[in-house]
């Protein structure tokens, strides 16, 4: 169990530190191209505590903010301030946050 958040909290900091020289970068670009947009993340999370750990981490990852969840829990809509592929975002987000939240809730 504790190697399972050991593993989380790395990824975290990976995404964290990629996240924030994405940024930056796009800060400092003379002509940025951002894409800003929100989009409705399908989630596979149903817990409260596995829910609310995984919005934190998106909203405390640069580039990215949780807006908000359905009534349902079933989606949460996350501002991204460059999308390249709303499909993209999806797959690298399940992937990586949400695949990590699972495996120490589970």
């Amino acid at each position: 169990m504790i190697l399972k958040w050991i593993s989380l909290v790395l990824l975290f900091l990976r995404e964290l530190i990629l996240s924030a020289l994405k940024v930056a970068l796009l800060v400092v670009s003379p002509k940025p191209r951002l894409r800003p947009g929100i989009i409705a993340y399908p989630l596979t999370l149903t817990g409260d505590a596995e829910i609310t750990l995984f919005a934190n981490m998106i909203t405390l990852t640069p580039g990215t903010l949780s807006v908000d969840v359905s009534d349902d829990k079933r989606t949460l809509f996350i501002h991204a301030i460059d999308i390249e592929s709303r499909e993209k975002l999806i797959g690298d987000i399940a992937a990586g946050f949400e695949t990590k939240v699972l495996q120490v809730f589970r």
